[in-house]
């Protein structure tokens, strides 16, 4: 298997300089000389992939929503999964290893935040918020009527980003995102059951 090209590496190199120094300074204290360091590079490099630090703040995230989109690919790959277990693997996809990190959760917290102020990070939050719902609402189609279908994957979603939330502020955050996991799921199908429709089974 070829070998990436010395861009791609780098860039990935300070992408994940940027998530560690996230995690130790925070955003605003999160600089070029920081990543730079971090990453043992030039700070030139920055400037010329990514155009400077905003650039490579957007390029972070997108390589967060990059690995939450390749969790879920992965998890659904097979054609013959029944709708309510891919629910499931949305849920799971949402909190892998990577994205409960310490790193990857101060860095999304953060991207939360700034994304109020960022047209850019805002563009990004707007695509992972619709991803999550056109997911859910796919496989919900397939077991509840439109409406409540609509419904089901707007309160899923929510729950999800929620109990995302709650987990990643928690003093204990990785007893609580795997708890958060069994809720969302018992969620899905109590909102299955409770709409009375089980074509999944």
């Amino acid at each position: 298997m070829p070998r990436p090209p010395m861009k791609t590496v780098r860039q990935q190199q300070l992408i994940d300089a940027t998530l560690v120094s996230v995690e130790q300074h925070g955003l605003h204290n999160t600089t070029i000389n920081t990543i730079s360091g971090l990453a043992g590079l030039s700070s030139g490099l920055i400037s010329h992939y990514f155009g400077g630090k905003q650039g490579l703040i957007e390029a972070t995230q997108k390589y967060l929503l990059d690995q939450l989109k390749q969790a879920l690919l992965s998890r659904t790959a097979d054609k013959e999964l029944l709708p309510l277990a891919r629910l499931h693997a949305i849920v799971e996809a949402n909190f892998t290893e990577l994205q409960r990190s310490r790193p990857a959760t101060k860095t999304w917290l953060s991207f939360w935040s700034q994304a109020m102020h960022e047209p850019g990070l805002a563009r990004l939050q707007h695509i992972n918020s619709q991803r999550l719902y056109s997911n859910l609402l796919f496989s919900f189609k397939k077991l509840l009527p439109d409406t409540s279908a609509i419904t089901a994957a707007k309160q899923t979603a929510a729950m999800i980003d929620g109990f995302w939330l709650r987990s990643a502020l928690s003093a204990a955050p990785e007893k609580e995102f795997e708890q958060a996991q069994i809720l969302c799921k018992a969620f899905i199908e109590a909102v299955i059951m409770q709409y009375g429709e089980t074509r999944c089974h």
